[in-house]
């Protein structure tokens, strides 16, 4: 670590200054059995390198709600939804009283260790898929920070650079491919390679998990395209720092087709029309590879409402907790959920009403996330690593990375399973 540099301080942690270039990428949809099956078919002989010397491969928990928006903050703040506000890609605002985006930096409690390294003096470089997470990531930050997605339309003085998709050199992607996450890789290399930023943050999107379970030639293929780029970025020296947002699974039955509970549909049978509201934070302008179907949702419930022992037994739900109890165990903020949370169970989704989902859009049986069920996800890293014998979080990497980096010169590989 470098001794010459103050330590940075962030949300209760505290951040030991990169002796090297740091490379911290969020794989989106990462279940872990892609990377296992992907190394066991030879596609990935970078990483299967890393777990046979030097590296460190494990297995963690993400954030529940095991959704994009919350687990990319709570790994760039090294902490909790119930610490940096962000619960939800998509959120009921009681005050405005009106259902949103939670993609608004305006909706942050909590600064990141991206914008607290770069206040430091660090070099900054951001590249994420989607262009909903670009402004909260890069809140606070000075350096580059774009997307892929309008990689055409950047400005040295927004994003930090002109014109992105002319320096990375490859072809507008289209937000429902795999070039989408390719063009986020091929940025970070090239920035590494020419910039050389002190920290740098990639964030991916899930469109070939949404599509294809592990193993698969489509999933492998996608993974040895990710294997390449991980090889080019420890080659170019860095730290090479990898995790996922969430898992994924599939939620078909056995003929391939969806399962869902419509609570909304319930609850207007039960309450009456419109009496009560279902939150879906999967929502978001995204929604045709998985029509706004995951595993967990908010109930907002008019008062004296008694619905909990009837939604927990409805088939496919695994749990329904109180907002209180929710938000103890998963580290959500009070003011931000309903008055229940529905979870699934891990081959269901949940959804409002029938009418109100297009399905259309599923040329593959439907595959997401979520859930419980989608919470464990990979940490693999090109250095060994001195775990804790506690679970690590996916919102522990940049503290792994950091500050429990063992001495190559003492260091043995540091290997553990799920």
């Amino acid at each position: 670590m470098n001794a010459l540099r103050p330590r940075i301080a962030v949300n209760g942690r505290d951040y030991a200054w990169p002796d090297r270039p740091l490379a911290v990428i969020c794989i989106d949809g990462s279940e872990p059995a892609y990377t296992e099956q992907a190394m066991a078919h030879g596609r990935m002989p970078w990483l299967s390198r890393q777990a046979k010397a030097g590296g460190t491969l494990t297995v963690g928990d993400c954030v529940i709600p095991s959704f994009t928006n919350p687990n990319n903050l709570s790994i760039v703040t090294g902490a909790p939804p119930a610490v940096h506000g962000i619960c939800g890609n998509y959120f009921y605002d009681r005050e405005a009283g009106k259902e949103v985006m939670m993609n608004d930096p305006a909706y942050l409690r909590a600064g990141s260790i991206l914008a607290a390294f770069s206040r430091a003096g660090a070099k900054l470089a951001v590249v994420t898929a989607k262009d909903k997470l670009r402004r909260l990531l890069g809140h606070g930050m000075s350096g580059i920070c774009f997307s892929s997605e309008q990689a055409d339309r950047t400005t040295l003085a927004e994003h930090g650079i002109d014109n992105a998709l002319a320096y990375v050199g490859r072809p507008l992607p289209s937000v429902y491919s795999a070039e989408l996450s390719e063009f986020v890789f091929a940025a970070g290399v090239k920035l590494m390679r020419e910039r050389r930023p002190d920290v740098m943050y990639l964030s991916t999107t899930d469109y070939i998990q949404h599509k294809h379970a592990p193993g698969t030639a489509e999933a492998d293929a996608f993974y040895a395209m990710i294997d390449s780029y991980l090889a080019q970025l420890d080659a170019l020296g860095c730290t090479v720092a990898a995790t996922a947002d969430h898992g994924m699974n599939g939620k078909t039955d056995t003929q391939g087709k969806p399962q869902v509970v419509y609570l909304q549909d319930r609850l207007d049978a039960w309450l009456g029309a419109g009496k009560a509201r279902v939150i879906l934070p999967i929502t978001d302008p995204y929604v045709v590879h998985h029509g706004a179907l995951g595993s967990f949702a908010t109930i907002y419930l008019p008062a004296g409402s008694d619905v909990a022992g009837r939604i927990a037994g409805l088939d496919g739900v695994a749990e329904c907790l109180s907002k209180a109890e929710a938000c103890r165990r998963f580290q959500l903020p009070e003011d931000r959920m309903g008055d229940l949370v529905v979870v699934a169970r891990r081959d269901m989704t949940l959804g409002t009403s029938q009418s109100k989902h297009d399905l259309s859009g599923l040329d593959v049986p439907l595959r997401s996330h979520g859930g419980v069920s989608e919470g464990r996800v990979p940490l693999i890293f090109n250095r060994p690593i001195a775990l804790p014998k506690e679970t690590v979080r996916n919102w522990d990497i940049f503290d792994l990375a950091l500050n429990r980096v063992v001495a190559e010169e003492t260091a043995h590989v540091h290997r553990a399973t799920a």
